[in-house]
């Protein structure tokens, strides 16, 4: 069994027929059935049913199958990481990361990971946790940044961003003059809250007893119209702090914290610990262990994620 066997055995297999996979791969159709017939006998079973129209696999094809892929895979995996023992990291690095975090989270780090490898091109997925979760799972992105905690037993995590979640109201709005709020004086106001995800539910248990008279006078997607439309006095707001801090230094926006509540958004560069990492998101990992500070435990016994 060897490598060009797999390989001519796997497109068979993807392709159901010897004569496209020897025309795919620039071989005859003879050299391909020997391939594969020595792979059956090596294996003892047969590997295709040849009965009908298109060439199917036998359960000990679909075995072998899954061990072809997995097989090639570490073998150019193990081929790539000798070939960038002395390599400036150069490339596409693939990132999974929601809006807010490309905007508030992450310039730091691109800033300081473009400047040391400017050869490696950034290409950004943006979606949900659980989206981008799925995306590395797949292999689609090579890292994710996403909220924490993670449970899926694939994947490395390293915390990167913690931030507390405060009121947000325009700066002449009745609530800013306080220096904190409780959940029932936030709920007599009219309310601006995101209109999916994780962050809604959280604010949604948040608000609970209340929410027979609350007043959600809009929902949006993006934290950024979110602020725009409280700046406009059209509503109250929960937003990270770290997301608000330009508008609160320009006069336009007060933070308020939430009295009795501590509420804290957490995020993790993740990746799948059981696939070969490229060069540019090895590098790229270690920007993100020297440019941010892993979060601190909260001390405070109620407490919330945001996602």
């Amino acid at each position: 069994m060897d490598y060009d066997q797999l390989a001519s055995f796997l497109e068979v297999a993807k392709l159901q027929s010897f004569s496209r996979a020897a025309e795919k791969i620039y071989r005859t159709q003879p050299a391909i059935s020997a391939q594969v017939r020595l792979l059956e006998q090596e294996c003892g079973e047969k590997l295709f049913d040849r009965s009908g129209k298109k060439v199917l696999l036998t359960p000990a094809g679909e075995i072998l199958k899954r061990y072809a892929e997995k097989i090639l895979q570490l073998h150019q995996e193990a081929l790539q990481a000798i070939a960038e023992l002395n390599q400036t990291p150069r490339g596409k690095l693939f990132i999974g990361a929601n809006e807010a975090t490309c905007l508030y989270v992450l310039p730091k780090t691109f800033a300081i990971f473009k400047q040391r490898y400017p050869l490696v091109q950034i290409s950004i997925y943006r979606n949900f946790s659980h989206k981008i979760l799925q995306k590395v799972q797949e292999g689609a992105v090579d890292l994710g940044i996403v909220t924490l905690p993670q449970t899926a037993n694939n994947v490395e995590v390293i915390p990167m961003f913690r931030d507390e979640v405060q009121a947000v109201v325009p700066k002449n709005h009745p609530l800013a003059k306080k220096r904190s709020v409780t959940v029932e004086e936030v709920a007599h106001y009219p309310l601006i809250l995101p209109k999916t995800g994780h962050t809604r539910m959280v604010i949604d248990r948040l608000m609970r007893d209340y929410r027979d008279h609350l007043q959600i006078s809009m929902e949006l997607a993006s934290v950024e119209t979110q602020k725009k439309f409280v700046g406009a006095g059209l509503g109250v707001s929960f937003i990270n702090r770290a997301y608000a801090q330009p508008e609160v230094a320009a006069g336009v926006l007060k933070l308020i914290p939430i009295e009795g509540q501590k509420i804290h958004r957490e995020l993790g560069l993740v990746y799948r610990r059981d696939r070969y990492l490229s060069l540019p998101a090895k590098v790229f990992i270690e920007v993100v262990r020297e440019s941010t500070q892993a979060p601190t435990p909260n001390p405070t016994p109620a407490t919330g994620r945001i996602r």
